[in-house]
């Protein structure tokens, strides 16, 4: 994820922190120091690292259960609404797809009950009064971990209880179409949690509402794209006609060539029809609004590190590829020679026309 660093790795997944965490401290501490001083803002800033510590710990719920099923977790990143576990796919087993889902609560219960044991409480009343200091820092832990836990199985897919409430319905009809179901519920509980959010004056609810709305939908296209990639091989989805260049072109070459077609990406080929790699539209652009002479050759603005793919690879192998972060992905032959390409773009035109 963008605007993110790595805090080292953990039961082998890497930790990241997005840089907007830091602003939420800044946040926190501040209005704390305002109304109450410096030691409300110390206490306040503790609580937010706590919290976020047992955020950490649901993720890591999450990752550990899915490890049981052989999914591994490249990486788990702090946000200012929480955590976010990357799973490297979502299990297909609808009852495995519960198990994983109901980890990360599972473990805020867990805290929950040892911060009771250690004497943390809080009376009913005092709910309402959480960002106040003068319950306790591990009062008000406690709490929070209840509420975690709570607000985690709320019916709205993506999060747990809509993952749950999506393989229940998995059970009962194809991934799709369940997907579909759980992503329109999640859509409306978001529209719910942004009205209470604008009328409540919580900024974070609002945030919440609007990442849900939209992680619905986008994991919903996901679904139907992947349903779609099982069926379909590289050849069916490889763009075939093509401008190529050639080792010699000079980036003058290529900027016509941009002039000239539609494309924003365009191979490198030698004679023989070998790929030496892309110079994409962006990499180009750069390299001309730097003032980089135009007799350069495009080879110098090349990517080289572009994946390959035999004809009869499944498009979902593609898929896994390209969301890795490649320009392309080229389809050659046994003998190495490039007959074709895939991007982002053209498969998505394949599956809106697969799709009807």
């Amino acid at each position: 994820m963008t605007w993110s660093f790595s805090l080292g790795r953990v039961l082998g997944s890497e930790l990241r922190v997005h840089v907007t965490f830091f602003l939420l401290l800044a946040w926190v501490g501040f209005a704390a120091y305002s109304s109450a001083g410096l030691p409300a803002a110390i206490e306040n800033v503790a609580f937010v690292l706590a919290l976020f510590a047992c955020v950490v710990a649901h993720e890591f719920g999450h990752a550990l259960m899915a490890r049981r099923f052989g999914i591994k977790t490249p990486d788990i990143t702090l946000l200012p609404i929480g955590g976010l576990a990357r799973l490297e796919r979502m299990p297909e087993q609808p009852i495995q797809e519960v198990w994983v889902a109901l980890a990360g609560p599972a473990v805020n219960i867990v805290i929950w009950f040892v911060l009771v044991a250690l004497g943390a409480g809080m009376p009913l009343e005092t709910m309402a009064q959480i960002d106040s200091t003068d319950f306790g820092l591990l009062n008000r832990l406690a709490y929070v971990n209840l509420l975690l836990a709570a607000f985690n199985m709320i019916p709205a897919f993506p999060m747990d209880g809509g993952r749950v409430f999506r393989a229940l319905l998995c059970l009962k009809m194809d991934r799709v179409k369940a997907t579909r179901i759980a992503a329109s519920g999640g859509q409306v509980v978001a529209v719910a949690l942004g009205f209470l959010g604008l009328s409540s004056g919580n900024p974070i609810l609002v945030l919440i509402a609007i990442f849900v709305f939209v992680a619905a939908n986008s994991e919903s296209q996901d679904v139907a794209m992947r349903s779609v990639a099982r069926r379909v091989l590289a050849r069916d989805a490889m763009i075939t006609e093509f401008r190529a260049l050639s080792p010699t072109d000079s980036l003058a070459t290529a900027a016509q060539a941009v002039i000239s077609t539609t494309q924003h990406e365009f191979p490198v080929l030698d004679g023989s029809g070998v790929l030496q790699g892309f110079v994409t539209r962006n990499r180009l652009f750069a390299a001309l609004a730097g003032d980089t002479p135009r007799s350069e050759p495009a080879t110098s603005i090349m990517e080289t590190d572009i994946p390959r793919v035999q004809l009869t690879s499944g498009l979902e192998t593609v898929l896994d590829t390209l969301y890795k972060g490649a320009p392309a992905i080229a389809v050659c032959t046994q003998a190495g020679n490039m007959v074709g390409y895939i991007t982002r773009e053209n498969i998505g035109e394949l599956m809106v026309i697969r799709s009807r």
